[in-house]
C-alpha cells in the first residue's frame, strides 16, 4: 500500500502588496485640503452665494412640512 503524499502550500509572504499610486491621488487632496485653509484663515475672501428666493422659499416650505 502507497502512502499519500500531500502537497504543503506555498508560506504566506511577508512581503506585503506593493501599490503605488498616481502623483495626483496625493497632490489633489493636498490642494483642496490648502484651498480650504486658505478660505477658514481669511474669510473676507469668501463672498456668500446669493440664492434665487425661489430656492429659499422652496426650502422654506419643505422645512415647514417636515416639522409639522
Amino acid at each position: 500500500m502507497s502512502a499519500r503524499t500531500h502537497s504543503r502550500p506555498h508560506p504566506a509572504t511577508t512581503g506585503g502588496v506593493d501599490i503605488r499610486l498616481p502623483w495626483w491621488a496625493l497632490a489633489l487632496p493636498a490642494l483642496a485640503f490648502i484651498a480650504l485653509l486658505v478660505l477658514i484663515l481669511n474669510p473676507s475672501d469668501a463672498h456668500a452665494a446669493s440664492s434665487d428666493p425661489a430656492i429659499t422659499h422652496l426650502f422654506e416650505r419643505a422645512q415647514q412640512l417636515l416639522t409639522r
